[in-house]
């Protein structure tokens, strides 16, 4: 299977510092580099340049020759082409996103911890430390983090998020203002990207993560009876057939109830939601898939984290009617 991280000379273009994160991947930095000295230890400090792009109409005439309107993304440090876009679309330079984080850590308000491309430099991300983080059940500590995702790629927005990490298991969750609701800016490339403008949507504040929190409470305080486990495993892991035979279930749904009691954290809370939603939550980030990368990828911007929403709400749900 292809690597989602992308090399260049055999080198990750992927840096972290402090604790080895989640994905295990990346070349480790100090822990206190500037947003901009991280983009330079990841090797995301290229550019992209749009150019027209043309249409030859006959092989043999070289006046056949005709503009498609269209523009193609250019990485500056090696030529590469990225992606073809319309002629209206705004590429954000990786600086200009990596500076929507530079006025947070030179306050101290957080810290650049991760940051890589994926997909042969279609994705660049960066992932800050948020200096915010909550304990629950006597020892399960949720650290904040806010991932900003700069795309080159047509039909993708530039977007921030929270992303919470479970420290015991470093299970990345999906940070929700409710059950329905996901916390997420996105920034169209047909406009103008305006990092002060972001920081305005956005409204960075600590009663954000306080209803993440009381909804991990509520799910914690909520008992699940072992039927309703086995029942919220095949609706989050269903078996891709039609017409499933009474009492079988798909191999996820197996591992699942397999790990429930084993899982990092599983102490916390046990015998309530809050397990069989982190059962899910460490599968998607440790289990399915065949590689850390892949798994990154996915659970950032792929399958699997729409089924980590799927899965919070699911358990909200059915915790509310324990």
């Amino acid at each position: 299977m292809a690597h989602m991280i992308e090399e260049i000379d055999g080198v990750a273009q992927m840096a972290y510092a402090g604790d080895v994160p989640w994905h295990g991947l990346g070349v480790k930095v100090p822990a206190d580099l500037t947003p901009e000295q991280m983009l330079e230890a990841a090797g995301l400090n290229w550019e992209v340049r749009k150019y027209p792009t043309f249409a030859i109409l006959d092989d043999n005439d070289p006046d056949s020759v005709i503009e498609t309107k269209q523009s193609a993304l250019v990485r500056s440090k090696d030529k590469k082409l990225l992606d073809v876009v319309s002629d209206d679309w705004n590429p954000v330079q990786n600086a200009e996103a990596f500076d929507f984080f530079n006025e947070f850590v030179m306050a101290g308000d957080m810290e650049m911890h991760t940051a890589g491309s994926l997909k042969d430099g279609q994705i660049v991300w960066g992932l800050a430390k948020v200096k915010e983080s909550f304990e629950l059940f006597k020892g399960d500590q949720i650290d904040s983090y806010l991932l900003f995702s700069n795309f080159h790629k047509y039909g993708f927005s530039t977007d921030v998020r929270f992303t919470p990490i479970r420290v015991v298991c470093n299970n990345t969750l999906t940070l929700s203002l409710s059950s329905t609701v996901e916390r997420m800016v996105k920034i169209s490339h047909r406009k103008q990207f305006n990092p002060a403008n972001v920081k305005d949507m956005l409204g960075i504040a600590t009663d954000k993560l306080q209803k993440y929190k009381e909804m991990a409470q509520f799910l914690g305080s909520k008992k699940a009876k072992t039927e309703s486990i086995v029942e919220y495993f095949e609706r989050v892991f269903p078996l891709n057939t039609k017409n499933p035979e009474e009492g079988k279930r798909s191999k996820n749904a197996d591992i699942a109830l397999s790990i429930i009691n084993t899982q990092p954290g599983h102490e916390y809370a046990e015998g309530t939601w809050w397990q069989p939603f982190n059962a899910v939550t460490f599968m998607t980030d440790h289990v399915i898939g065949r590689s850390a990368d892949s798994r990154i990828q996915s659970a950032w911007y792929g399958y699997n984290k729409n089924l980590k929403t799927k899965a919070l709400e699911l358990a909200v749900e059915m915790a509310e009617a324990a």
